[in-house]
């Protein structure tokens, strides 16, 4: 029975096989060694197979943790697929590398529309496969053979991220093929297994064998049907022969409305009057399939861009049956696009007949369970993401809002998008007041209560009449989506009521502010220590966090069972509790110039209407700081405001859970609370 190919047994090491290659430098400009297209499967001890990859292919080149990534026709990827060379950069050595871009989904499976359409994390998986390395460390490895290459790969590349991986390969490709094919993969590739590396060549040594007949071609054109409301209804397709554009027919399907009008955007600079094809094609020719086609316009565009489609076969005159739009290639020239003729592999190959050798399924390797990375590209100044059905436009993304920092606008965006799923439990089904920075922390700012007739139309919005008598239609959080919103409208921070919707005059927590003035903060953790002692007097849990600013919050669960007045009157009596015992410099004075520069222990913010930044918070202070939830042993000598950050504060969320979300849960019971505390402080 065949199995996966393991060159570890062959006796040999990577350092004896680097041995034998050529010293030199580092090679550049790369144009990989490309594949023949055979019309058959085959077994041959002297090949071997892979999975045939339907993504992009790169050279990538690593040097001292420089990271270079290159398409095949040396067009450079490694801004536009930031998460791979930033992935690279962590490998310790030097090396030219050759494999295949990709968007995998949850089956594992390469999804080559999501591909082309990926602009950020928040677009799919990103994985690069690599099956060859042509210099390592100074070596040159191209006059080697292909399993010596392999194995160097094999015991040279580093594992830990999911996102660079390992093409695996196999012996046996009758059953290979099989499987592939009943997978629904495009294809497999055979290779000798003492094959040289030869740059820039197609070679008859690496065959491709496709299990869908799919085909790059020339977009020299699209069609506008005279009933159609639709901004094309085809496009007009070519290949190159000896030079000249070869018509090879239409394709009308495999186009979303969203993928059109990109498309016709980068149409529109290349519309020409001068037919691209060396004889105009009758694009109202009527056929067997289609008698009676709707009469069309024909827009010719210059021949430069490039496309690939899936097609049934191809007519005696050229022309493509029943093609589907598989996407665009940016990384295809279109002088370099020539139909592929298949070769007998028979002729080719000195087949093996015989029974097959059950070959195992190639393992198709889903993305691992792992966080959300970033929702936008470090590039586009303007990006449109789909955010819960609705699209958001973010813009001026390299806006500075931390200047001190240097973090942007879309800092603030990808921390917010991958905080979501923490923060998003403590706005939801909550009144917001927007506190706005539109112009960064030292802009001018200002707060909006009021979205009447400003939000948009699938937003959550609640009416309630305040203290003052004020009708105001107030943004509820509660998803994604809004949560993003309020971003773009450049609130840094997040400022829920202590109430919810459903119970808008009981809170579910009071809260506790310790707000210092010339304080040190060695004060504030003392004063934080004191709430603790007086709480845990009264058996009652309390939850803590950073403000983020420079004071720290302390909340204690309500359950929505008692009042605003309630809940403020409680907080007082914790508070003058812990002032009788910090009288030094702790005041409960609500005006700043009767405080005498002294901390004030605020319970007063327990009213209706009132916010405060909530859990996981940004805020608009030097820094980039975050509330950030703690553990009560943290509160102590050396913690400070600035321990968490916008940098670093992702990565704990996810390594302490949500350790704030008792906040939420059931209820003290005050009256009880209330009787112990006369009890031992009274």
């Amino acid at each position: 029975m065949a199995k996966k190919k393991d060159m570890t047994n062959s006796g040999h090491t990577p350092k004896a096989f680097l041995k034998t290659g050529k010293t030199g430098s580092m090679p550049s400009g790369i144009k990989p060694m490309l594949a023949s297209l055979v019309n058959a499967p085959f077994d041959d001890p002297l090949w071997s197979y892979e999975i045939k990859w339907d993504g992009y292919r790169c050279i990538a080149y690593i040097s001292s943790g420089n990271v270079s990534l290159a398409s095949r026709n040396n067009k450079s990827f490694t801004d536009k697929y930031y998460p791979l060379t930033s992935a690279l950069q962590q490998w310790k050595n030097n090396a030219v590398l050759d494999g295949e871009i990709l968007v995998i989904k949850e089956d594992g499976k390469a999804d080559f529309s999501a591909l082309q359409n990926w602009r950020s994390e928040a677009d799919g998986h990103l994985v690069f496969y690599i099956f060859d390395i042509l210099w390592y460390n100074g070596i040159n490895l191209m006059e080697l053979e292909l399993s010596d290459r392999q194995l160097i790969l094999k015991q040279m590349l580093p594992t830990h991220d999911d996102r660079i991986r390992l093409s695996q390969t196999f012996d046996g490709g009758l059953d290979f093929f099989e499987t592939a094919s009943k997978m629904g993969l495009e294809g497999i590739m055979a290779k000798r297994k003492d094959s040289l590396y030869i740059p820039d060549s197609r070679s008859k040594q690496w065959l491709k064998i496709k299990a869908k007949k799919r085909q790059e071609v020339v977009i020299a054109g699209y069609t506008k049907n005279d009933t159609s409301s639709k901004l094309f209804s085809s496009l007009l397709l070519g290949v190159y022969q000896n030079g000249t554009l070869l018509y090879t027919g239409k394709v009308g399907t495999g186009f979303t409305d969203k993928m059109q009008r990109e498309m016709m955007d980068q149409f529109t600079p290349l519309i020409t009057k001068t037919v691209p094809f060396e004889n105009e094609p009758d694009i109202n020719k009527p056929s067997r399939f289609r008698p009676d086609p709707p009469h069309a316009q024909a827009v010719w565009l210059k021949p430069v861009l490039v496309c690939e489609v899936s097609y049934a076969e191809i007519t005696s005159d050229g022309v493509f049956r029943h093609p589907s739009f598989e996407g665009m290639r940016s990384d295809k020239k279109a002088s370099d696009v020539v139909l592929e003729k298949e070769e007998s592999s028979e002729l080719l190959v000195r087949e093996k007949k015989g029974a097959h050798n059950n070959t195992p399924s190639p393992p198709l390797t889903p993305p691992e369970k792992s966080a959300r990375r970033t929702l936008l590209n470090p590039s586009e100044e303007t990006q449109t993401k789909k955010i819960k059905g609705h699209n958001l436009t973010f813009s001026h993304l390299s806006k500075i809002y931390w200047p001190e920092d240097g973090f942007t606008k879309r800092d603030m965006f990808n921390y917010y998008y991958q905080a979501a799923e923490f923060i998003l439990p403590y706005l939801k089904d909550r009144p917001l007041s927007l506190n706005r920075f539109p112009g960064g922390i030292h802009g001018k700012s200002f707060y909006q209560k009021d979205v009447k007739g400003k939000a948009p139309e699938w937003a959550k919005t609640f009416p309630y009449t305040t203290s003052d008598g004020e009708s105001k239609e107030f943004l509820v959080g509660g998803d994604e989506k809004t949560l993003l919103y309020m971003a773009s409208l450049g609130c840094i921070e997040m400022n829920p009521w202590f109430s919810r919707i459903q119970h808008p005059d009981n809170p579910d927590y009071c809260v506790i502010d310790l707000d210092p003035d010339r304080n040190t903060f060695e004060q504030v953790i003392q004063a934080a220590g004191e709430v603790k002692n007086v709480l845990d007097a009264l058996q009652i849990t309390g939850y803590v966090k950073t403000s983020g600013s420079t004071g720290i919050h302390i909340y204690i669960p309500l359950g929505a069972k008692y009042s605003y007045d309630q809940s403020q009157m409680f907080g007082k009596m914790i508070v003058s509790i812990v002032h009788s015992q910090l009288e030094d410099f702790t005041s409960l004075e609500r005006q700043i110039k009767n405080r005498g520069g002294k901390m004030y222990l605020d319970f007063l913010q327990n009213r209706p209407g009132a916010t405060i930044a909530c859990p996981y918070s940004l805020r608009p202070k030097s820094g980039a700081t975050v509330s950030m939830p703690l553990h009560w042993e943290e509160v102590k000598k050396g913690l400070a405001i600035k321990d968490f950050t916008i940098e670093n504060s992702i990565a704990r969320m996810r390594a302490e859970g949500d350790i704030f979300k008792g906040s939420l849960q059931k209820g003290i019971n005050m009256k009880k609370a209330v009787a112990k505390a006369q009890s031992i402080f009274y």
